[in-house]
């Protein structure tokens, strides 16, 4: 393997974001961004000399009147009687009311029976409530479980809320890997359940606007996909899209990808404030850097004029790669690449509630700290939940033992 080299933009943005981390140290930063800690702090050592610086319930009707004609006073003495019961009855429904708000009915009524027995009794409660007396008995005999399940809830709840704390862009999927991968023995299902109850949730995909700008080309392109956004290996296929980063005044970034099909890696990327061919050769350029040789490879793109350009032909002709496009218009054809953007929006804008960056330091450490975690940390549903670099490991480390 090529021996690995990081160009300036790269150390100064890793430098600038372990800067912007009050607190964070060097090791953590290293490990967000996949360098070597030495390699790290090397770095700002460097930039330091620079710097100069060291529901209601139904109530049952009463019971029938008594067979035979009954005199006055023991009519009377039945009415008063039921007037009592009916009061006793419109007592129970009222303060049960309060137990029916948000949970679950029947349980909310055994609770409610098990919270008055001593002052109405249990087969008054079961009446009123519409329940079976064995099913209340049945309830309490469950409590000790119940109890227990209640503490394992809330013990998740706390491991969730510090997943989701980390990375709020997680949602009960890759939430349910995370904790697996720290030893948790849990399902999807079950996550679901407490992040529903404990108001936890991911950020949901918003619409995206679509930045392509297409342009004639003098010599077409097949599609060597076909939308068949796989690959057997890593360094074998690749896609790349541009897209927009929004900065206050109504000012812009624009990041350019390169995306490996194999793991979902993304192997090379640019960020300046032009959308110029020169935004996706360095990008490109970026990939060969860190796979060491793009010799073979195909990559797939759209028909904007970046891509159509004669020197982005050329470049890819240097490095041996084999360009590939899809029809113009559709964003299906390049599915992969869109879908990156989206998530990438989703998870470092939109997931906040903001529709910009204040500044452009801002977003150009917003996307570099994301790329970084994306690529080590960030599970990914193609992977079956595994980082892009540990989808990749896992490749060498079979092709090895074999």
């Amino acid at each position: 393997m090529a021996m690995k080299v990081y160009p300036p933009e790269f150390k100064a943005d890793a430098v600038a974001l372990y800067r912007s981390r009050p607190g964070a140290t060097i090791a953590s930063v290293a490990d967000d961004l996949g360098v070597n800690r030495e390699t790290m702090r090397n770095w700002i050592r460097t930039d330091d000399g620079r710097r100069g610086t060291g529901p209601a319930a139904r109530p049952i009707p009463g019971p029938t009147a008594a067979v035979g004609a009954p005199t006055a006073e023991q009519e009377n003495r039945r009415l008063r009687e039921r007037v009592a019961e009916l009061e006793k009855e419109r007592e129970i429904l009222r303060k049960a009311a309060a137990y029916f708000g948000g949970r679950d009915e029947a349980v909310s009524r055994f609770c409610f029976v098990d919270d008055h027995r001593g002052a109405f009794g249990v087969k008054r409660l079961c009446r009123v409530l519409g329940l079976s007396r064995s099913g209340f008995y049945a309830f309490r005999a469950g409590a000790p479980a119940r109890a227990v399940r209640a503490a394992g809830d809330a013990a998740l709840a706390w491991a969730i809320q510090a997943v989701h704390e980390q990375d709020p862009a997680y949602g009960a999927p890759r939430i349910t890997a995370e904790l697996r991968g720290k030893g948790y023995e849990v399902n999807h299902k079950r996550v679901e359940r407490v992040m529903r109850q404990a108001g936890i949730e991911g950020i949901h995909l918003r619409k995206r606007k679509r930045t392509t700008v297409p342009e004639p080309c003098e010599e077409p392109v097949a599609d060597l996909l076909g939308r068949e956004f796989t690959a057997q290996r890593p360094n074998t296929r690749y896609v790349g899209d541009i897209t927009y980063l929004p900065i206050e005044g109504g000012r812009f970034l624009y990041l350019a990808t390169v995306i490996d099909l194999y793991s979902r890696r993304l192997v090379g990327f640019s960020i300046a404030d032009h959308m110029r061919t020169g935004l996706v050769a360095d990008a490109l350029r970026a990939a060969a850097r860190e796979r060491g040789c793009l010799s073979g490879a195909v990559f797939h793109s759209d028909h904007g004029a970046q891509y159509t350009s004669k020197e982005f032909a050329e470049l890819c002709d240097r490095l041996g790669v084999t360009r590939s496009m899809g029809a113009v218009g559709s964003s299906a054809d390049n599915a992969a690449a869109e879908s990156f953007n989206a998530t990438l929006k989703r998870e470092t804008l939109q997931g906040l509630g903001l529709t910009c960056w204040a500044t452009l330091r801002a977003a150009r450490l917003a996307v570099f700290a994301w790329i970084a975690r994306y690529n080590t940390r960030r599970r990914h549903s193609w992977n079956r939940r595994l980082s892009p670099l540990a989808c990749e490991q896992r490749s060498i480390s079979l092709a090895t033992a074999a």
